[in-house]
């Protein structure tokens, strides 16, 4: 999954919305809309994190052994880790609920919140079943509109901590 669909966007939505500020965190630049969202989208995925087993979030806990050969230690892996990677999941969703409000964010703060939108666009991107050629076309549908925000705004926080804004 590319950031084809995210681009597109950029003409209707020229407003930066993160940027660096002179403080060395990082400004939101979101309207009461977008931040009403991602608190929503925050806790809504952080509610499917309780059966991390549904198909739709296989994305978020990929195989660590994907030969038939090494099942056994494919099951201590997911025994071992999936806790761990569970609780990450959600700290970094309930930190975006926290702070979808905020105006600033340290960088600490925007590198989780780029893990968590980057995790909520990939169990999108599953449910949609979206592929590079679909994030070229324009959004048919709401959940194929959040989708490429949310690609936007991933691609907009990976640039301001890249230091291109």
């Amino acid at each position: 999954m590319g950031d084809h669909g995210a681009r597109q966007l950029t003409p209707i939505l020229p407003r930066r919305l993160v940027k660096r500020n002179r403080q060395g965190g990082f400004q939101l630049n979101l309207n009461a809309d977008d931040r009403v969202a991602l608190r929503q989208l925050a806790e809504q995925f952080e509610a499917l994190l309780d059966d991390p087993d549904q198909e739709v979030l296989h994305r978020l806990f990929p195989p660590a052994y994907s030969q038939a050969e090494h099942t056994s230690q494919e099951e201590e892996y997911r025994r071992l880790m999936r806790d761990d990677l569970v609780e990450r999941h959600r700290d970094e969703l309930n930190l975006v609920a926290a702070t979808a409000e905020e105006q600033n964010l340290s960088e600490e703060q925007l590198l989780a919140w780029t893990r968590a939108i980057n995790s909520v666009r990939l169990v999108l991107g599953t449910y949609l079943d979206v592929s590079e050629d679909d994030e070229r076309n324009p959004p048919a549908t709401p959940e194929e509109a959040l989708y490429h925000w949310l690609s936007y705004l991933l691609g907009e926080a990976i640039d301001a901590l890249a230091g291109q804004t």
